[in-house]
């Protein structure tokens, strides 16, 4: 019986030995591999042709932005051509501003009756030292009139009069001479490079009379 006992006992313990591999398995590279292998399945890859680093400046690289102005003739113009933006263009920052009147102005002794009084007014200018200025020969309201200076803005021809007046001369008077430019109302749009070709596209196409500009046009 003891017998009996001992070789169960032993039978056990060869098959406990053969199921942990302890005896009959030829171990594999392959197997030592996989048992050295600590959570595969949590293994990410960051990266596969770059350097993680190259992906994250890519990443993080500004979108290139493109400011767009409209020349609109009037303010009401301006307001449906905002409209049109806004309600297509949202996203795109819009800025709107007056461009005033641009005319030029002169200093000028008005037109004499005759040419006989033309000449005899430049003779007097002449006496008073004065050598800048033209008798107008052209046809129209002007013919002989005296210039005395053109100048671009109102108050360059006031100093002008003024210096005119300390010398002597007492007809001289300031006046527009032209309008080069009528007031006009700058409408600036500001945003992602392709967003504004875009709305540069689609505002032709709803007003095709409107001329773009660059920003900050004067």
């Amino acid at each position: 019986m003891r017998a009996i006992v001992f070789l169960l006992v032993a039978l056990n313990l060869v098959f406990f030995a053969w199921t942990q591999g302890f005896i009959g398995v030829q171990t594999t590279p392959d197997a030592v591999r996989l048992n050295e292998q600590l959570a595969a399945d949590q293994i990410k890859v960051l990266s596969r042709d770059e350097p993680p680093e190259a992906r994250t400046e890519e990443v993080n690289k500004p979108v290139p932005e493109r400011c767009l102005a409209w020349l609109v003739p009037a303010e009401a113009d301006a307001e449906r051509l905002e409209a049109a933006l806004g309600e297509s263009f949202g996203g795109l920052r819009r800025v709107r501003r007056v461009l005033p009147e641009q005319s030029s102005w002169w200093v000028l002794i008005p037109p004499q009756a005759n040419k006989a009084e033309a000449d005899k007014k430049a003779a007097e200018l002449k006496r008073l030292g004065i050598k800048d200025f033209f008798v107008v020969q052209e046809a129209g309201a002007n013919r002989l009139a005296i210039s005395l200076g053109v100048f671009s803005s109102e108050q360059a021809a006031e100093e002008r009069l003024e210096d005119l007046r300390g010398q002597g001369v007492r007809s001289a008077k300031v006046a527009r001479r032209a309008v080069l430019r009528a007031e006009q109302v700058l409408l600036e749009a500001t945003g992602p490079e392709t967003r504004v070709s875009e709305a540069k596209d689609a505002m032709s196409q709803q007003f095709p009379d409107m001329k773009t500009a660059a920003c900050g046009n004067s």
